[in-house]
């Protein structure tokens, strides 16, 4: 008991120093951070065919209408992020809503999802620096692209935060400008002519739509990470807010078009797109402009790297924020102090987004096959707070005396439409090994919140030591009543 008191301690007193770099990234670098963990050149490069393969010649009605739903679960959140901002702001945004042990348990969830994102971005770093290799004529191991991804993802991760933002800000950017201009190509080929097949409604199932949302909205999950970085955004509360919905609308705005680009330059094509997984490289060449094919390669494999230092970075300010309260160990708590970084949570991060799918690889698995597992996995981890944050923004509003009939509106609206994708995950039976995937993080879950109640058991103490930090410690906003949205 002494020993953990004296633990708790140690981390409130570092609380109190804030030692993160404040008042350093600005709207269009936090949008940057949010859109790469969206990754929408790896939804073109990869995910795409497989939404075609749900749902056909409705792939981006089916884009469209899953960035209108988790909209609803942006307007949640940013009921939080429009009057406090901190670190980890999700984990501490549900603890103020819900109280501390739902609180630990979205941020539990939530680095699962991270690291689970991370090892995407790895493997799909891997994929793509395959094909590039193999276009110069010869092959390497996975293994050292997981190296050279991993390195280099830690090394901007742990330097600089700003210099992180920035780089993914360019990366993604790039890419999906280059797509874009790969997609007007096709359009003019086509003289812009409607695809009037794609406009038709009559082609696919509602029962095949369902799954096509579900696909949609696990390839927008991660537009929450802005939040992240309450405390070193400038303007944090109007900055954070804006870059969650923009990169959504961002990111989705780009999906449907692409999308329906997409399912337009394939028709006619022998092999249909659900069947190619390089959509990007054929779609040149059937447009005649092969010679993107390395540029659209190098781009994709680049926002692979983007997407795995977002995740890096976010989830580490998750771990950061989780280890000064006391729920993760005290190293965790860590800022370097010259680079004002969490080193220690980013090498934390780092480590385990590398070891996983190495050792995946020497199990002979494809790296293909392991960013598909990752990714599944991952998303059970942004279900889970997403969830939670919905419920958490009612209550919270109320006990500031702000709720509103259109904020009820809006939660039982998220609510509902977040069944869709949690239902979807688990119905119809999926085949092996994801058939398994939801029971792994049920148990994953299940230890993470074991072990957060048997702590605040263990140190009572802690809850008002949050309670006080979460109520006291905002730089940029305080609202009165805090105390009591705090109870566990």
């Amino acid at each position: 008991m002494f020993r953990a008191k004296r633990v708790i301690d140690l981390q409130v007193q570092s609380m109190e120093t804030s030692p993160l770099r404040a008042n350093c990234l600005s709207f269009s670098e936090l949008l940057g951070q949010a859109v790469a963990l969206i990754s929408p050149t790896m939804t073109a490069a990869l995910i795409i065919p497989v939404m075609f393969s749900n749902t056909g010649n409705m792939s981006w009605l089916a884009y469209a209408l899953g960035t209108i739903m988790l909209l609803f679960v942006a307007f949640n959140l940013n009921q939080f992020a429009r009057r406090s901002a901190g670190v980890g702001s999700m984990y501490a945004y549900t603890s103020r809503g819900l109280g501390l042990t739902a609180g630990g348990i979205a941020g539990w969830s939530l680095i699962w999802a991270y690291l689970g994102i991370a090892m995407a971005g790895m493997t799909g770093f891997a994929v793509f620096a395959g094909k590039l290799t193999e276009m110069a004529g010869f092959t390497a191991s996975p293994l050292l692209f997981f190296v050279i991804c991993g390195l280099a993802a830690w090394y901007c991760a742990w330097k600089n935060v700003q210099l992180s933002a920035v780089l993914m800000l360019v990366l993604e950017g790039a890419s999906m400008l280059l797509i874009v201009a790969l997609c007007f190509i096709v359009l003019q080929q086509h003289h812009f002519a409607i695809d009037t097949k794609q406009l038709s409604l009559s082609d696919t199932p509602l029962s095949s739509m369902g799954l096509g949302v579900v696909v949609a909205i696990f390839s927008l999950v991660g537009f929450e990470c802005a939040t992240a970085f309450g405390t070193e955004a400038k303007n944090p509360l109007k900055s954070v807010p804006r870059a969650v919905i923009w990169s959504l609308i961002v990111s989705g705005v780009f999906f449907v078009f692409v999308t329906y680009v997409m399912v337009d330059g394939f028709t006619g094509y022998a092999t249909t797109l659900d069947k190619i997984d390089a959509p990007l490289n054929v779609l040149a060449e059937l447009a005649h402009v092969k010679f993107l094919q390395v540029p659209l390669s190098l781009g994709a494999m680049f926002t692979f790297f983007s997407l795995a230092l977002s995740c890096l970075n976010a989830g580490a300010r998750v771990i950061f924020a989780m280890g000064r309260h006391g729920l993760l160990p005290a190293a965790t708590a860590g800022a370097h102090s010259t680079n004002e970084t969490p080193h220690v949570a980013v090498t934390v991060m780092a480590l385990i987004a590398f070891i996983v799918p190495s050792i995946l690889t020497l199990a002979h698995n494809a790296p293909l096959d392991i960013f598909n597992w990752v990714g599944t996995l991952a998303a059970f981890g942004f279900l889970v707070p997403y969830f939670l944050i919905t419920i958490a923004a009612p209550v919270y509003l109320s006990r500031l005396g702000q709720l509103r009939r259109r904020d009820v509106g809006y939660c039982i609206a998220a609510l509902l439409l977040l069944l869709i994708p949690a239902v979807g995950s688990v119905y119809p039976l999926p085949p092996a090994p994801l058939v398994y995937f939801p029971y792994l993080f049920l148990m994953y879950l299940a230890i993470g919140a074991a072990w957060i109640v048997a702590f605040h058991r263990r140190v009572p103490a802690a809850r008002t030591r949050i309670r006080e930090e979460l109520a006291s410690t905002h730089e940029h906003y305080s609202l009165p009543g805090m105390e009591a949205a705090n109870e566990v």
